[in-house]
């Protein structure tokens, strides 16, 4: 474990304490997935830590910790998160931006990644879930992606047929290993699969993954980096030659 690693598992531990100390909620700023792995690892080790995860929007990659728990602080407190749209001041002259276009005018901001949750693509704009401490400055200041001239406001919520779509797939496997489901999934060989692991690339839940042979449950949620997620859904069955049919939303 690095250093890096290691002070910020003592950060999340300092942060649960001075929620318990103090008896008031706690928050982390925006995990990617392996602080979230580091998350976990640090409650396994200290058994009996209250917490809540949130990314803003359901289902999201980059989430914070709420330290606390309602039932023993007596009150609710919402996490620090708002959502900014983004949509073009001409439609006619816009580019067709990419996630890493918008990423990348919100760095040339000087705005740190972790004050920065997921950002997502509509159809007809982009959706920023951002720190609130950051919400009037990014929608004062960010009036540009690449060559766009856009506007920024914040929002409630985004609507629903601008959120991500989630497709069913049905796949027949030998087994729910989750080597084989992502294999099948993303359409690549099983040593491709394999060196994912390898490489720290496998979540499970928002925790590192490096056994090839962990079977899937229910509701399991998957990442593969550079591939994508997709949620293991079911076991529908078994086909005539012993496969198992099993349902995934990507």
């Amino acid at each position: 474990m690095t250093k890096e690693e290691e002070l910020l598992k003592k950060r999340f531990a300092e942060l649960a304490d001075r929620s318990y100390s103090e008896s008031r909620y706690t928050f982390t700023n925006f995990l990617n997935l392996n602080e979230q792995s580091l998350f976990y690892l640090t409650v396994k080790e200290n058994k009996g830590i209250k917490y809540t995860i949130f990314g803003g929007i359901t289902d999201a990659e980059r989430v914070m910790v709420r330290f606390g728990d309602e039932a023993e602080l007596g009150y609710e407190q919402k996490f620090p998160i708002a959502i900014l749209s983004i949509s073009p001041l001409a439609v006619k002259y816009s580019e067709d931006l990419s996630h890493r276009d918008y990423l990348g005018a919100l760095m040339n901001l000087g705005i740190e990644r972790e004050m920065l949750g997921d950002i997502i693509i509509g159809k007809n704009e982009a959706y920023i879930v951002c720190h609130e401490t950051m919400a009037e400055f990014i929608s004062e200041n960010l009036i540009r992606v690449r060559n766009t001239a856009i506007k920024c406001g914040k929002v409630s919520d985004i609507p629903d047929e601008e959120k991500p779509s989630l497709v069913e797939i049905l796949v027949q496997i030998p087994s729910n290993r989750v080597d084989a489901v992502i294999a099948r999934v993303f359409n690549i060989s099983r040593s491709e699969a394999a060196s994912g692991f390898k490489s720290g690339k496998v979540f499970i839940n928002g925790r590192l993954c490096e056994n090839t042979s962990h079977e899937l449950n229910e509701g399991d949620r998957v990442t593969l980096r550079g591939h994508g997620r997709f949620i293991f859904k079911e076991i529908s069955g078994t086909s005539k030659k012993g496969k198992l049919n099993i349902k995934v939303l990507k």
